[in-house]
């Protein structure tokens, strides 16, 4: 389980070998946002050279915007490295710009939508692809598009990606990183509530952002209890013919609870040091 993502720049290839050690359990190179158009070449070079052989922590390529001179370089000099474990691609609109990539490249594709027009076109975009491997928000540009300008105004957004990448059988999304670095308690908290929404995960900017992220993802320990006492109790209980599990108490649990208190006792796990975490 991925769980935390580490964004660096590009064009400085000397943070490359540090974002590795930070306990990210990937990383993101920027070749888009994060690198000035004077710089392009010179962080296409650098990043090239530094996926010319795998790492041992995962490293994904953030290309620039479908269609643009630099996409096509981007791809040309990464998307068939063998340190390139994935391309995010910002700004996707539509399927046909998925497709058009995946005859491109043969590595993972990770679709950032931020757009409204991107946003109606979720699903299709979700499953435009079997290259396709994940699908998130890239909420800066989006808040710009929809003219919002509070947490409330996209709970819409959040909840259309969660349903989208379900619906199109992808892993939960990531959250869009969190930009005020000094607010670690906002991050954290601000986790939580991703998790509530169905998120797992999210992007960072420093490596200090890395431990709030783990610590808001954790579930707490009532619902950790609840779902090993769900388990448990299922572990000794007899099957009915329509999937449904009777616990001692004369309670049903289906599928959905069972699969849900897996879940949760995994990304526990994931959460805890020494035991599958950091």
């Amino acid at each position: 389980m991925l769980l935390t993502w580490l964004y660096v720049p590009g064009d400085r290839p000397e943070r490359f070998a540090k974002a590795l050690s930070s306990g990210a359990d990937a990383v993101i190179i920027d070749l888009e946002d994060a690198v000035a158009l004077s710089r392009k070449d010179y962080a296409r070079s650098a990043v090239a050279e530094f996926l010319s052989a795998p790492h041992e922590v995962p490293v994904f390529v953030r290309v620039n915007e479908f269609g643009s001179l630099g996409y096509f370089a981007d791809l040309s000099a990464v998307g068939a490295l063998p340190g390139t474990a994935g391309l995010r691609l910002p700004k996707v609109d539509s399927p046909a710009q998925v497709t058009r990539t995946a005859g491109l490249t043969a590595k993972p594709l990770h679709c950032l939508i931020e757009s409204a027009l991107g946003l109606e076109a979720a699903y299709t975009i979700a499953s435009a692809h079997a290259s396709v491997a994940g699908i998130g928000l890239g909420e800066a540009d989006l808040r710009s598009d929809l003219g919002v300008t509070s947490e409330a105004g996209l709970l819409y957004a959040r909840s259309r990606i969660v349903v989208a990448a379900r619906a199109s059988g992808l892993e939960p999304p990531m959250m869009s990183v969190y930009s005020n670095l000094s607010d670690v308690d906002g991050l954290r908290a601000s986790c939580a509530e991703g998790r509530a929404l169905g998120f797992v995960g999210r992007a960072a900017l420093h490596p200090k952002q890395l431990p709030a992220i783990v610590e808001g993802f954790r579930p707490h320990e009532g619902e950790v209890a609840a779902a090993a006492a769900l388990l448990a109790a299922v572990a000794g209980a007899a099957a009915t013919e329509t999937g449904t599990v009777v616990l001692p108490d004369g309670r049903f649990a289906d599928r959905a609870m069972i699969a849900a208190a897996e879940r949760t006792l995994s990304l526990a796990r994931r959460c805890t040091p020494g035991e599958g975490g950091e």
